[in-house]
C-alpha cells in the first residue's frame, strides 16, 4: 500500500462535502453498482485495506452518514492515509471539535496533502493567526489547490500585500469564478482610478480590457455579480443588445441592481411597461434606485400617491434620492413646508441636489441668510448648478469678484450659462481671447445669448465687405453669420433682427422680411422698424405704417419719426404732430432734432 498516498481526496475544501462529479439524480443501476462498490470496499476494509476504508470513509461522509465513516477513516489515518486524515478533520469539524480536527489536518497538511493545508489554514486565520493561515494557505497555494491560492489572496489584499494580485490570478486561471471576479473589480478599480497593482506594470486601458475578460470567465460560470458588471460596461460601449442579454442573465439569477438596470435599458429603447416589470422586481428586493425609477413612472404618469410610496420606499432601503424626489414631488404640488422637509432631510445626509433646491426654496422664500450657506455646501460637494446660483446671488450683491470666481467654476464643469456669464466679464475687461473661449463654450452649450454675442465678436473682426455687383457670386456664410443664425434659430430676437440684416444686404428680401418678422411678432421693436422698412420699400406703405406703429408704441423713436412722415404725406397734420411729439420724447438726439423741426413745420401749417 502507497503510505500517506492522496488516492481519496474528498473534500477539495477541507471543510464540506462535495460531490464527485456525477449527477445527483442517479438511476436504480447506478444505485445497485453503488452498493455492490460499497459492500466490495467493507469486506477489502475489513480484511484491513487501508486505501479501501479510505474511500468507504469518504463515501458514508459525502452521504452524511458520520457515525458509519469515523471508524472507517480512523482505521485509515492509524494506517498512514493522509487522505483519511483530511476527511477525518472535516467529519470532526463538523460534528463541532475543530482543535481536534485541526489537529488531523495537520497531519494530513504535513504529509502533503494540499486539501489539508487550506482547512488548516482557514481554521488559523478564523482564529486570528494570520502567521499561521499564511503559511498553510501558502503550502496548499503552492501545490496548485485552487480554494488554497484563492485564500490566501484573500488574506494577502487584506494586509495589502502586493503578491495578492498573483494568487487571485492563479486561482481565477483554475476556474474559481469568485477569484475571477474579484480580479476583475480590482483591475477595473485600478483602471478607473489611474491607479496599478503594488509592484505591477498594468496600464489603465490593458487593465479594462482585461478586466473585461475576467468578469466574462466568471459570468460564464453563474456569478450574477460578474455579469452586472459586463452589462454595465457593454452598456457603456453602446453594445445594449449583449449588455441586456448579461442583466437578464444577472437578474434571473437574483441580482436586484441587475433587474433595475436592465429596467432602465428598457425604458430607453421605449418598453415602459418591461422595464417597470424589473423595476418592481428590484425594488421589491430591497433596491431603492428601481424603487426611485418606479416612483417616477407614476410621477410621470399623474399617479402622485403612488409616486409618493415608492419614493418612501426608496427612503426606507437607504436611498437618499427618495428624499429628494419626494421634495420635488411636494413642490410640484405646491406643498412648500412638506417639499423644505424632505429636501433637509436628503440635503442633510449629503445630497448636493437637494441642498441646491432647498436653497433655491428659501430663496424664494426671501430668505437669502438661509440660501447661501446650502448654495455653498452644494457647490463644494459638486453641484454644477449650486455654483451658478451662488454667482447669481453675489452678483446681486454687487460682488463681482466673488460671483466670477463661482461662475468660472461652474464653466469649468460645462454649465453655459455660467461660461456666458465668465465671457462677458472677459469682454468687460478687453480680454477678448479669453471672452471668445468662454463665449463659444457658452454658445457651443446651448445658449442664445452666447452665441450671439460670439457673433457679434467675430462680426466686429470682420472686414467691410465689397458691395456685390450683377452677376457677382455671393461668397458662402462666415463663421458668425452662422452664430447669428443659430441663435436667430433659438428665439434670440436681436440676432433674428441681425440675420435679417445680413439677408437684406446679400439681397435677400424675403429671407430678411421673414427674419424681421419673427422678431417682432416675439416684440423686438428693431425687427417690428426693419420689417416697416422693407414693407415701405416694397410699395406696402399702409402695412408698414402698423409695424412701425409697434415699434413705436414700444419706444422706438426712429419709427415714431416716420409714422409722423407718413401723416404728413397724406395730409393728415394733427396725428402727423402726435407721432412726431412722441418722437422728440423718445429720441434719440438726431432723431429728437428732426422730429421737432418736423412739428414746428406741421404747427405751423395747422394754424395757417
Amino acid at each position: 500500500m502507497d503510505v500517506m498516498g492522496e488516492k481519496a481526496t474528498l473534500f477539495e475544501s477541507g471543510r464540506f462535502a462535495q460531490s464527485s462529479g456525477t449527477e445527483s439524480a442517479r438511476d436504480e443501476l447506478v444505485d445497485m453498482g453503488e452498493a455492490a462498490e460499497e459492500t466490495r470496499l467493507a469486506l477489502a476494509a475489513q480484511s484491513g485495506d487501508a486505501e479501501a476504508a479510505s474511500v468507504l470513509g469518504a463515501m458514508l461522509l459525502r452521504r452524511g452518514e458520520l457515525d458509519a465513516a469515523e471508524p472507517h477513516l480512523r482505521a485509515a489515518t492509524a494506517a498512514g492515509d493522509r487522505a483519511a486524515a483530511n476527511n477525518l478533520g472535516v467529519l470532526l469539524h463538523q460534528r463541532g471539535y475543530p482543535e481536534e480536527a485541526a489537529g488531523w489536518w495537520r497531519i494530513a497538511a504535513v504529509a502533503g496533502s494540499a486539501a489539508a493545508a487550506h482547512a488548516l489554514g482557514r481554521y488559523h486565520r478564523e482564529r486570528g493567526d494570520e502567521p499561521a493561515a499564511e503559511y498553510w494557505l501558502r503550502q496548499s497555494a503552492e501545490q496548485g489547490h485552487v480554494l488554497g491560492a484563492y485564500a490566501l489572496a484573500d488574506l494577502l489584499e487584506h494586509r495589502g500585500d502586493a503578491g495578492a494580485e498573483h494568487w487571485l490570478r492563479s486561482a481565477a486561471e483554475r476556474g474559481h469564478r469568485e477569484a475571477a471576479y474579484r480580479l476583475a473589480r480590482a483591475l477595473d478599480r485600478a483602471a478607473g482610478h489611474g491607479e496599478e497593482w503594488p509592484g505591477e506594470a498594468n496600464g489603465p486601458d490593458n487593465g479594462v480590457a482585461e478586466a473585461e475578460q475576467w468578469y466574462r470567465q466568471a459570468a460564464a460560470r453563474g456569478h450574477r455579480k460578474a455579469a452586472l458588471q459586463l452589462g454595465a460596461i457593454l452598456e457603456r460601449r453602446g453594445e445594449l443588445k449583449e449588455a441586456g442579454r448579461w442583466y437578464l442573465t444577472s437578474a434571473k439569477d437574483g441580482e436586484p441592481r441587475a433587474a433595475c438596470a436592465l429596467g432602465f435599458l428598457l425604458r430607453d429603447a421605449g418598453d415602459t411597461e418591461s422595464a417597470a416589470v424589473w423595476w418592481l422586481r428590484a425594488a421589491q428586493e430591497g433596491d431603492g434606485n428601481a424603487a426611485n425609477a418606479l416612483g417616477a413612472l407614476h410621477a410621470e404618469r399623474g399617479e402622485t400617491q403612488t409616486a409618493e410610496r415608492w419614493y418612501r420606499a426608496a427612503l426606507d432601503a437607504g436611498d437618499d434620492n427618495g428624499a429628494y424626489n419626494l421634495g420635488l414631488l411636494c413642490a410640484e404640488q405646491g406643498r412648500t413646508a412638506q417639499a423644505e422637509q424632505w429636501y433637509r432631510r436628503a440635503a442633510y445626509a449629503g445630497h448636493r441636489e437637494a441642498a441646491n433646491a432647498l436653497a433655491i426654496l428659501l430663496l424664494q422664500g426671501g430668505d437669502t441668510t438661509g440660501a447661501e450657506p446650502w448654495f455653498s455646501k452644494a457647490a463644494e460637494a459638486g453641484s454644477v448648478d449650486a455654483a451658478f446660483n451662488l454667482g447669481i446671488l453675489y452678483a446681486g450683491r454687487g460682488e463681482e469678484r466673488m460671483a466670477l470666481r463661482w461662475y468660472e467654476r461652474a464653466a469649468a464643469a460645462g454649465h453655459a450659462e455660467a461660461a456666458l456669464q465668465v465671457g462677458i466679464a472677459r469682454l468687460r475687461e478687453g480680454d477678448e481671447r479669453e471672452a471668445e473661449r468662454h463665449l463659444r463654450c457658452a454658445a457651443g452649450g446651448g445658449s442664445a445669448e452666447g452665441a450671439y454675442r460670439l457673433a457679434t465678436l467675430l462680426d466686429a473682426r470682420r472686414p467691410p465687405e465689397p458691395a456685390h455687383e450683377l452677376g457677382e457670386i455671393v461668397h458662402e456664410k462666415t463663421e458668425c453669420e452662422e452664430w447669428y443664425e443659430r441663435a436667430a434659430t433659438q428665439g434670440h430676437r436681436r440676432a433674428q433682427v441681425r440675420v435679417g440684416m445680413l439677408a437684406a444686404a446679400r439681397g435677400d428680401v424675403v429671407e430678411a422680411a421673414r427674419w424681421y418678422r419673427t422678431a417682432a411678432e416675439a416684440g423686438s421693436r428693431n425687427g417690428a422698424f426693419n420689417l416697416g422698412l422693407l414693407l415701405a420699400r416694397e410699395g406696402s406703405e399702409p402695412e408698414a405704417a402698423v409695424w412701425w406703429a409697434r415699434a413705436a408704441d414700444a419706444g422706438h423713436g426712429r419709427a415714431a419719426l416716420r409714422l409722423a412722415l407718413v401723416y404728413a404725406r397724406r395730409g393728415e397734420l394733427a396725428e402727423g404732430q402726435r407721432w412726431a411729439d412722441r418722437a422728440v420724447e423718445l429720441g434719440p438726439a438726431e432723431v429728437a432734432e428732426r422730429a421737432g423741426r418736423l412739428r414746428d413745420a406741421l404747427r405751423e401749417e395747422l394754424s395757417a
